[in-house]
């Protein structure tokens, strides 16, 4: 594929940038280059968006793993093994890839009534994207201890210990907006607890939004799927009515794949997580982009389905250090309370 589709490039034009981007976009390419498999195989998490083949839906979510469990497995090839992952299954999907669902982000605090939050035992939304060979995935790699990132897209098969995905773009981003976390820790006790499919933002999920200072964008377009970092100050993210969030678009590298990515498919897929409880909080629905005459850019997402897992991943943080980048949040202003 080539590197910027029309989306992209009717924002790029919008916002006057495509000499910019084309400069940039030089750094993708399509092998996995000596660096970039040395990182990834000291990741413990790793970030995934695709569509849901049966549903249309895009999804955001999150595997992880003892450092090792991502690996280049050929020049273009990344291999993710989900076999060692614990967590429950239903007996009656053995279609799930083994652990890979389970572990993966679930989430989202969305009801506006505590009667509208309905246990949900079922797999992951992205369990059916996982074991459908040819699926086309957006894969992203944070380290928020060296505030590094890598993005590989492509498309995905299943594997006897996981999936592999053969490789579109590989690239790497500045660390903008990247909060740093010093230290992790695996938390061998903890348990997941049952998902819950929810239709609304409720308090609970009102505060976790509001409080988070990094979450994940997964988009698609006709040529394939991505995943972003998105980070600021907490409170720059705002809940505008019980099924509406909006965010500033800060500047970045003038790609613009995720902006791209929305002019040509409003689907998009949101990823909160805790990084001490390892709750997460994950949204599915569609998203726009307003620029503004002073250049501004405001994302508004609109809520179609959500998922809460409490405890869904195994990890604990240490506090962050927000980013010297990010601009003041503007906490409060439109959002319901």
């Amino acid at each position: 594929m080539g590197t910027y589709h029309a989306g992209s490039r009717a924002v790029q034009d919008l916002v006057g940038v495509r000499e910019r981007a084309d400069h940039v976009g030089r750094s993708l390419g399509q092998d996995i280059k000596p660096v970039a498999a040395a990182f990834l195989e000291l990741q413990p998490l790793l970030v995934i968006g695709a569509a849901d083949p049966g549903t249309g839906r895009v999804w955001a979510s999150a595997v992880t793993g003892t450092p090792g469990f991502v690996r280049a497995t050929g020049p273009r090839q990344m291999s993710v093994n989900t076999a060692h992952l614990t967590g429950r299954r239903r007996p009656d999907r053995p279609e799930e890839p083994r652990g890979g669902a389970r572990r993966a982000a679930t989430a989202a605090g969305a009801r506006p009534a505590a009667s509208d939050a309905q246990p949900d035992g079922g797999p992951d939304p992205l369990g059916r994207a996982l074991s459908t060979p040819g699926t086309p995935v957006g894969t992203l790699a944070l380290d928020p201890r060296t505030r590094r990132r890598m993005r590989l897209n492509g498309h995905l098969r299943p594997t006897a210990t996981g999936f592999a995905v053969t490789a579109d773009q590989v690239f790497s981003n500045c660390p903008k907006h990247i909060q740093r976390r010093n230290a992790y820790e695996t938390v061998p006790d903890r348990t997941p607890g049952t998902p819950r499919r929810l239709t609304g933002l409720d308090g609970a999920a009102r505060e976790s939004i509001r409080s988070a200072d990094t979450f994940f964008l997964a988009t698609v377009h006709p040529g394939g799927a991505d995943v972003s970092h998105r980070g600021g100050n907490p409170g720059f993210v705002r809940v505008t009515s019980p099924c509406e969030l909006a965010w500033p678009d800060y500047s970045g590298n003038a790609m613009f794949l995720s902006l791209g990515n929305l002019r040509a498919d409003r689907r998009a897929g949101l990823l909160f997580l805790d990084w001490d409880t390892g709750t997460t909080l994950q949204l599915t629905g569609e998203a726009r982009t307003e620029f503004a005459p002073d250049g501004t850019r405001t994302v508004r997402f609109t809520l179609t389905e959500a998922r809460w897992t409490p405890a869904a991943l195994p990890l604990r943080w240490s506090p962050p250090e927000y980013s010297p980048a990010n601009p003041p949040a503007n906490v409060g202003e439109c959002d319901v309370s």
